[in-house]
């Protein structure tokens, strides 16, 4: 077994780096790599599979993973991915079950207990721009891109998991209704004005509001969640219903499941990719089933609780 680990130095802390370069030390078939700036996750993965690793681990935050599983996606099928989480948000290793300590992460990586915890998960090709990249976990249009375009390296360090909240309160006086088409599957185009779109393959986002909490990685599906324009009074009853993981029963929210969705919207809709912003052109997404090899922690459920929730 050959294994990876391309590690983010600007996420975590140096106590945390300093322990997964240690623990990796002591293993001869793990090699640690640090990213240089934005996009070498991407290149770093890229040269792992080719060199012939079996295991690319993304140790650092979303983004980071981000990165790795673009530069895995041309290989995804010779090489696995794991996570040993580093970043403020860590949304896919909740989904996934990952312990957020990198040395309980980095045990997951052992001996016969890598291949026991290997599920192949849904992989998301997100066509926009003439480009096509991937998607894992979740991807969001509308007023998730408004925020993510408020968002600031200095405000995720300040805040945390609570930098989300305080990026949507400085956009809620711009709050945009898109008038949106969307088409389910091979369907027509229909309507509707969005305030935000998501597509979800994995369950939370903005470090861990409960976006999607049945949306499973395996069933070959999307959940896709639109909430409509509306009053801001109307939709502080949404976003409390979403802090409470429950917003999909609201009347202001439609929640569907397809294996394709496009969506085009007036004005242009950003959209953030697993919480890298991508467009505001018309974009597409849909699922290759069961196409990467991921490893879990042992605490994964391949469907969520709330697989019946929502419309």
């Amino acid at each position: 077994m050959s294994i990876v680990i391309i590690v983010n130095p600007a996420a975590g802390n140096a106590a945390q780096s300093t322990r997964l370069h240690e623990l990796a030390a002591a293993r001869p078939d793990v090699r640690v790599v640090n990213t240089e700036g934005p996009g070498h996750g991407r290149e770093l993965a890229r040269a792992a599979v080719e060199e012939g690793a079996d295991t690319v681990v993304a140790a650092g935050g979303d983004g980071t993973i981000n990165e790795v599983v673009q530069g895995l996606g041309p290989y995804r099928g010779r090489a696995r991915l794991g996570l040993v989480p580093l970043g403020t948000g860590n949304d896919l290793a909740r989904t996934l079950g990952i312990p957020f300590d990198p040395a309980e992460a980095f045990a997951l990586l052992d001996g016969d207990r890598i291949e026991a915890l290997t599920r192949q998960l849904d992989l998301v090709h997100v066509e926009t721009a003439g480009q096509t990249r991937y998607c894992l976990n979740v991807a969001a249009g509308g007023f998730s891109g408004q925020v993510d375009e408020a968002l600031t390296d200095e405000m995720k360090a300040a805040w945390g998991p609570l930098a989300y909240v305080r990026g949507a309160m400085k956009v809620l006086p711009d709050l945009t209704g898109y008038e949106t088409t969307i088409a389910w599957d091979d369907q027509e185009f229909e309507r509707v004005e969005a305030l935000n779109v998501i597509v979800a393959n994995g369950r939370t986002c903005a470090g861990g509001m409960r976006v999607a909490s049945g949306a499973s990685m395996e069933d070959g599906l999307l959940d896709v969640v639109i909430v409509r324009y509306a009053s801001l009074l109307d939709l502080a009853a949404v976003a409390a219903r979403l802090l409470a993981g429950t917003y999909l029963n609201s009347d202001e929210v439609t929640h569907r499941r397809a294996a394709r969705v496009r969506i085009a919207a007036k004005p242009g809709m950003w959209f953030n990719v697993d919480g890298e912003l991508v467009s505001n052109e018309p974009i597409s997404f849909s699922v290759e089933h069961r196409a990467l090899r991921v490893v879990v922690g042992p605490g994964y459920a391949a469907a969520g609780e709330g697989k019946g929730e929502g419309g």
